[in-house]
């Protein structure tokens, strides 16, 4: 029998399977060598988890920012054009896990609030994606939080040039995914992409996207 999956799910309905599906225990494998994520850019390209687990772990946190509008939307943020790595990508605020961060929730709250000023006391963390493992190492725990409208943005211009909001079932909407690739280090490298408006979103960012359709949409 062929699946039967909803994309268009109200707030409402999307923050309760999130609550029920996703906890906020932290995820076995984000600093131990001896366990390998199971999602990751391996995802797409099943070669590139060699790579990465060769690669010296990097804990790191990023905040999926799911706005409790009627219809809801998902915070992006476009990375500085002048940045040394991943210039003008579309990402999640979030960033490496600094030892004082009492846990992966407190590091993507605090990068939130360094990257774009979104005010804690607007944002309901509601539990963990998968944990997911990139090519180059690091290891990030997506933290799925529901956030309240009205907030006001203040965004470093040293890490970001500009935010948008997307709604979220057009994220969701499979038929919005696409599977291209491009040459890194001599190699053919594959990976998820979804192009919204003028905004081109990929990699990890589209890899999380995914992610999290599997846990809360099917």
């Amino acid at each position: 029998m062929q699946e039967t999956v909803t994309t268009g799910l109200t707030a409402s309905e999307f923050f309760t399977r999130a609550c029920q599906r996703l906890t906020l225990d932290v995820p076995a494998g984000l600093t131990d060598p001896s366990v390998t994520p199971a999602r990751g850019d391996h995802d797409a390209d099943p070669v590139m988890r060699k790579i990465a687990e060769a690669r010296p772990i990097r804990p790191a946190a990023v905040l999926v920012p799911i706005i409790d509008h009627a219809e809801p939307t998902i915070l992006l943020t476009q990375r500085a054009q002048h940045l040394p790595d991943h210039a003008g990508q579309v990402s999640f605020p979030g960033g490496k896990i600094d030892k004082a961060d009492a846990d992966p929730c407190a590091s993507a709250l605090r990068e939130a609030k360094e990257e774009i000023g979104l005010d804690r006391v607007y944002v309901e963390p509601l539990g963990y994606l998968d944990l997911y493992m990139t090519t180059l190492g690091y290891r990030i725990v997506p933290v799925i939080a529901r956030v309240k409208p009205g907030f006001t943005l203040r965004l470093n211009t040293a890490e970001v040039d500009a935010t948008f909001e997307v709604p979220l079932a057009f994220l969701m909407d499979q038929a919005n995914v696409q599977r291209h690739s491009r040459d890194w280090q001599g190699m053919t490298r594959h990976y998820y992409a979804i192009t919204f408006d003028k905004r081109y979103i990929w990699g990890v960012t589209a890899g999380i996207l995914r992610n999290l359709y599997d846990r809360i949409y099917r």
